[in-house]
């Protein structure tokens, strides 16, 4: 996955700069970290951008972090949230709590404290985001195939690890017979009649679905994305990735962020 953008909010320039330099020193440029004053800042910055994490102070001028985190739930922003306070306040944790936010810092916060929070926030975020490509690239005939799947003879379940395991690779259905010991053509119908598609649709779903998370997950150049999904000509990946799909590899991508 993509680095994350990690916005501390903090109206006293000390600590917001000590805690950038602490999440800087950790980070090694795999992340962007930015900072702003106050909540009205830290509002221009979550709508002009996305915000992954945000760490902040409950107490500020002008925006409190609990009106802040109110305006975000009615924008449906939402960042993983790890609010900071130097009194513990309870009644205002347990608010925040009702936001969806993952900690609640007592200042001064120890590094080692404040980088076990950061490190649980972004493993957060990936989660989401895994789910959030699951949902994105799923196709309805393969999750039918994989639930029949769970059923269907040991030779059909055989094939289709072996379909997933080397979908990179060239596939053709009299070496996928042999590897599971059946006749090509008796294969072709129990497959058919198992999975509730032909041996190439599912293989052809099976690498488009495969290309979506490719394209949305990683920069890798359409000529790179079709090599990796069994494609030899990128010309052809993407005239069968319109076909299903009813637009280009490049346009998916764009469209996904």
């Amino acid at each position: 996955m993509y680095g994350k953008t990690i916005l501390i909010v903090d109206d006293e320039p000390r600590t917001r700069e000590g805690i950038k330099r602490i999440i800087d020193r950790w980070e090694e440029g795999k992340h962007q970290v930015i900072t702003a004053a106050n909540g009205i800042e830290a509002l221009q910055i979550i709508k002009k951008s996305k915000v992954d994490i945000l760490l902040m102070d409950i107490r500020m001028p002008e925006i409190t972090g609990l009106e802040l985190l109110e305006i975000m739930k009615n924008e449906e922003q939402s960042p993983v949230v790890i609010v900071m306070s130097a009194y513990p306040e309870f009644e205002y944790a347990q608010k925040a709590i009702g936001f969806g936010v993952i900690n609640y810092l007592l200042k001064p916060i120890s590094k080692k404290e404040l980088l076990d929070v950061i490190e649980e926030a972004v493993h957060i975020v990936e989660k989401r985001e895994r789910v959030d490509v699951i949902e994105k690239v799923v196709d309805k005939k393969l999750v039918d195939a994989f639930d029949k799947n769970n059923q269907a003879p040991e030779p059909i379940r055989k094939a289709i690890q072996y379909i997933d395991i080397n979908i990179k690779k060239e596939l053709f259905l009299k070496d996928v017979a042999e590897y599971v010991h059946l006749n090509p053509s008796y294969f072709s119908v129990l497959f058919k009649e198992q999975v509730n598609l032909t041996f190439s649709e599912y293989i052809t779903r099976r690498r488009i679905q495969r290309a979506k998370e490719l394209l949305i997950t990683t920069n890798i150049p359409i000529s790179e994305v079709a090599e990796e999904c069994g494609y030899k000509t990128t010309k052809y990946f993407i005239k069968l990735f319109k076909e299903l799909e009813g637009t280009t590899p490049n346009s998916y991508r764009k469209q996904q962020y």
